[in-house]
């Protein structure tokens, strides 16, 4: 090229389409458009329309954080239901248990004298019989309700059930005091105030092993066989979590085929075990026999 020849111009590029857009002005190829803080969403009525609906949705629609937030508050209301319900039904049941200890338990033979009621033998075994009847029942009874707690409570099996299954054992234990101790108390108070001195009359069972102090003279603090079976209760509780074969303490469903497919290597049919074969190696199902050729010899028959 010699130097008087002027340079070939660039084609004239196409006129840009200045028709009118829904969605505001298009910028030309090639230049940079500029970005208005704050704009929502494409021009127009149905931009706008559009932005609006953008804008709104989540402000009327609770996060979810808030609903997990609620759910964690609500479980937790049921499950300090549940727990509460469990225990005040596991007190109650302690005055059947009182009944029966004083059926079972023999009463003490006493003799009215000045100074009140005396021993009507040197030695009587009958407060230790009853010390003893009421730590086997109470054994039992704690045994029964670690059971119970167990198998009815399956969601909340661990530290909560642990809690609930000792809390109620040691409520029916005072329940079954009180109520025991209390039959036939009143005949006893009446005989102990009008019987003249000399008569002989029984004494209701009650504890000399056990019962309530004031710890610092203040708290009440149960001692002796009262806390039998809330014992019992938590030693059996703990041999169940213990001996349990899930790890979650509560049932789990029995693992099928569907888990396999994260192990393309494994057989489709192996659910039951694992394979010792190659990874990626599947038996081949048997191949049928091929049809004997025309004019083969028949086999012999016979």
């Amino acid at each position: 090229m010699s130097p008087t020849t002027p340079a070939a111009e660039p084609p004239a590029r196409p006129p840009a389409d200045r028709s009118p857009s829904p969605y505001g002005p298009v910028a030309e190829p090639g230049t940079a458009q500029p970005i208005t803080e704050g704009t929502a969403g494409p021009a127009g009525p149905a931009g706008a329309a559009l932005s609006h609906q953008v804008t709104a949705g989540p402000a009327t629609q609770p996060t979810g954080e808030a609903v997990a937030t609620d759910e964690r508050t609500a479980g937790r209301g049921r499950l300090a239901a549940a727990a509460a319900v469990t225990v005040l039904v596991v007190g109650v049941l302690g005055a059947p248990l009182g009944w029966l200890w004083s059926v079972l338990a023999p009463a003490t033979p006493v003799v009215k004298s000045g100074d009140g009621a005396v021993y009507g033998q040197a030695q009587p075994e009958q407060p230790i019989a009853a010390d003893g009847w009421f730590s086997l029942l109470g054994l039992l009874f704690g045994v029964l309700v670690a059971l119970a707690v167990w198998l009815l409570l399956r969601r909340h099996r661990g530290p909560v059930g642990l809690v609930v299954a000792v809390a109620g054992g040691l409520a029916a234990a005072l329940v079954a005091w009180q109520v025991g101790r209390r039959i036939g108390l009143a005949e006893y108070q009446r005989l102990l105030d009008t019987a003249p001195d000399g008569t002989r009359f029984s004494k209701p069972v009650d504890l000399r092993a056990g019962g309530i102090d004031l710890f610092l003279g203040v708290l009440p603090m149960p001692y002796g066989n009262l806390l039998l079976a809330a014992f019992a209760a938590a030693v059996t509780y703990t041999l169940l979590a213990g001996w349990s074969r899930w790890p979650s303490l509560r049932p789990e469903p029995e693992p099928d085929g569907a888990w396999l497919a994260a192990y393309p290597s494994w057989p489709a049919g192996s659910a039951g075990g694992v394979s010792s074969g190659p990874a990626g190696a599947t038996p081949a199902p048997p191949a049928a026999p091929e049809p004997p050729a025309p004019g083969a010899a028949e086999p012999p028959r016979g």
